[in-house]
């Protein structure tokens, strides 16, 4: 092929950054709003900028560190310092992502709120600007990165086996940062978020972000740290790991084919579907659109069906252009139709995911409403109801992954499962668009809150707040279905590269490693969970602490209790007492606990993860297969089960208090059952997507090293 167009692969992220640097622009120019929503929003950004310096300073030295581990593991090619070097770029371009993410989502959020004084589809606009912003800012510094790699290792090497090897270490790179961000911002936001729910919401009486809450900044935080930098890496992660998987089997599956360049086509495929991915997620961005009375949901649905649309005519002629019509390999015959099945297998496999996860876990539907019902009688039969409903959930969408693995196989083989992960994945500048645009929705309604505006702007807000639960939900089915299929994918590199020709579950060593690889994210989200157990706990003593001892918020929060939170009727004493309280709680020494509590509790974890499949890979490399195969299976059930749980237990506490039974009886079992289910949703949950694909790209890079 003509070398010319390889320079369109990273041109093509260049095009992405240069389209977030506008949309950043854009979302900076916006009205901020009264001196009080610039406060509470600088407060927001403040805190959050705050953790993420914290938390990079930590990753700085893991980082390093391990560059110098993976730059001396010699390797007789003499490749390490490359792999090295690829490992310190990923990881630089997965927390530059992180970093982009946040600045503009707390730009947006208050933006948002201003927006909503005067028109709901403004406030979409500015909110989805924000999450555009996070999600071409991914695939851009992901095809920015991996393509310039490519440019620059094929120069050096002729071999395109040592380019694939090296680049690697990108994958290894961009997976640690997503690690520790999505493990660390579930940490932080949900011990806010525990924190004021039960000190402020079922032991206060007060309404969600009011700004008497002490934990109120450090929740909104969390949004930021948690949904958005957190979700981030973890799509930027999958994004990446998917393209090198395949790249990996792209030689083997037509290297035995005598037509010149045919191979690196096969291997660069990925790449330039990615690619072509990006220009048709900015063109979906143009889709976004909604007037006053109209559904965000349609809207963002708009953008999202167009860009897939578009992106499946584009695939087909990509893989037409690269790929010959038919060709031979062990026997069987492959054809290119047969690859573009593969990726429509793919495609189709993560939206019938999400569709499936926003049936059980949105309001309105069965699951849920069976939630809501168990809480008449109490938090224990609204817990069990849940459990239920998060353990039914796996069914159908592992019998969906499973069709889009046999049949991608069917037609393409090993390669065929890595391009339908590729395929999948290709959109990830939209649907992180989307995803993104919950916590800037959420946020903006919390500002509302607590800058005292006019009901109108809050039912604005919460309405994209609605939406933006759901798209949520969505994105963690798709974030799930997409790291099933990329651990897979990575799982068939690492054989194909420690030359392991089959694995035998009845040899007792494969099978040892099997038993320890399901183990492990049980494990994981034991550390995880007990990690946000103990930062709730010092969330709520301080949050206690604060009402029992400042005078004036104790006097406020009495005269809140007096007028059962509806202040209209208060006397001009009681009004004058109570907005003398306002910002004496000590917000930052919330944002404190959070951030300590976060960043020490995410080591463990993270180098669990890292170091187990090096000690395994070590003793045996089919025990290492074994452990791939074992954490991939129960991890992708452990996600799924945990993230659907928490989110039909968010929404059935939704339920509930949109039909105005807030402070009922069942209302506390359903704040409950919401508070167990954070952690499921936003920690643990959402992280074992991470575990999973980086044990299988640990595997891969010291592949070479336990042949």
């Amino acid at each position: 092929m003509n070398e010319m167009l390889l320079y369109l692969i990273p041109g093509s992220g260049i095009v992405a950054l240069l389209f977030v640097y506008i949309k950043n622009n854009w979302v900076a120019s916006k009205e901020i709003g009264s001196d009080k929503m610039e406060r509470i929003a600088k407060n927001i950004s403040d805190g959050a900028m705050a953790f993420l310096r914290a938390e990079y300073k930590i990753l700085s030295v893991f980082v390093l560190i391990t560059a110098i581990l993976l730059g001396f593991k010699g390797e007789s090619e003499g490749t390490s310092y490359l792999v090295a070097v690829s490992f310190i770029v990923g990881a630089l371009c997965s927390g530059l992502a992180g970093f982009i993410g946040m600045k503009v989502a707390t730009k947006a959020n208050v933006r948002t709120t201003n927006a909503a004084q005067e028109s709901l589809g403004k406030a979409l606009e500015i909110a989805f600007s924000g999450g555009a912003v996070m999600g071409l800012g991914v695939v851009g510094l992901g095809v920015l990165g991996l393509g310039s790699l490519f440019l620059i290792y094929s120069n050096i090497f002729q071999d395109i086996d040592t380019v694939i090897k090296v680049i690697s270490g990108f994958s290894l790179g961009a997976s640690s940062i997503a690690l520790f961000a999505r493990v660390g911002g579930g940490i932080y936001t949900k011990a806010a978020d525990v924190g004021a729910d039960l000190v402020g919401k079922v032991e206060a009486g007060i309404p969600e972000d009011h700004p008497l809450n002490p934990a109120t900044i450090a929740d909104n935080v969390g949004d930021n740290v948690g949904d958005v930098a957190g979700m981030g890496a973890d799509l930027f992660e999958s994004f990446v790991g998917s393209i090198i998987g395949a790249m990996v089997l792209g030689a083997a599956f037509i290297g035995l084919q005598e037509f010149s360049g045919i191979e690196t086509n096969a291997i660069l495929l990925p790449l330039f579907i990615a690619s072509t991915g990006i220009i048709m997620s900015i063109i979906g961005t143009l889709f976004v659109r909604v007037k006053e009375g109209g559904s965000p949901h349609a809207a963002l649905n708009a953008g999202e069906f167009s860009s897939a649309g578009l992106m499946m005519v584009a695939t087909y002629f990509l893989i037409d252009y690269f790929l010959p019509d038919a060709w031979i390999l062990n026997g069987k015959e492959y054809t290119s139709l047969g690859v573009f099945a593969a990726t429509i297998a793919g495609l189709l496999a993560g939206l019938g995911v999400g569709k499936i996860t926003e049936y059980y876990t949105a309001t309105g539907k069965a699951p849920v409403k069976s939630i809501v019902k168990q809480s008449d009688t109490g938090a224990a039969t609204t817990i069990i109801s849940g459990l239920g409903v998060g353990m039914m959930s796996t069914a159908i969408p592992i019998l969906l992954i499973c069709a889009a693995v046999l049949i991608s196989h069917y037609y393409a083989g090993l390669y065929g499962i890595a391009i339908a992960a590729v395929g999948m994945l290709a959109n990830t500048g939209i649907q992180l668009a989307v995803d993104a645009y919950g916590p800037i929705s959420d946020n903006a309604g919390g500002i509302a809150e607590m800058a005292d505006l006019p009901p109108k702007v809050r039912e604005r807000t919460d309405k994209l707040d609605a939406v933006g639960n759901t798209t949520a939900a969505i994105g963690k089915g798709f974030a799930i279905a997409s790291a099933a299929l990329t651990a897979l994918a990575l799982f068939a590199a690492y054989m194909q590269t420690a030359q392991i020709d089959a694995i035998d579950i009845s040899d007792p060593i494969v099978m040892s490693g099997l038993l320890l690889g399901a183990m492990l994210p049980f494990v994981f989200s034991a550390l995880s969970m007990n990690a946000v157990g103990k930062a709730a706990m010092s969330m709520i003593e301080e949050v206690r602490r604060q009402f029992r001892e400042l005078p004036k918020l104790k006097a406020a929060l009495e005269i809140m209790r007096k007028h059962n939170s509806d202040l209209s009727k208060a006397s001009k004493t009681d009004m004058k007492i109570f907005n003398e309280a306002d910002g004496v709680a000590e917000y930052s020494k919330c944002v404190e606990i959070s951030t300590k509590a976060a960043l020490r509790e995410m080591v463990v974890p993270g180098l669990m993860a890292i170091s187990v499949p090096v000690i395994i890979g070590l003793f045996s490399k089919y025990m290492l297969g074994g452990l791939l195969a074992g954490v991939t299976s129960s991890g992708v059930l452990m996600a799924i089960f945990q993230s659907n749980a928490g989110g039909a237990w968010d929404n059935a506490k939704k339920m509930i208090e949109e039909a105005g039974q807030k402070g009922t009886e069942a209302h506390k079992a359903a704040v409950v059952g919401d508070t167990v289910g954070d952690p499921f949703k936003d920690t643990s949950g959402p992280s074992l997507n991470i575990l999973l694909k980086l044990i299988s790209v640990v595997a891969l890079v010291i592949a070479p090293l336990i042949i």
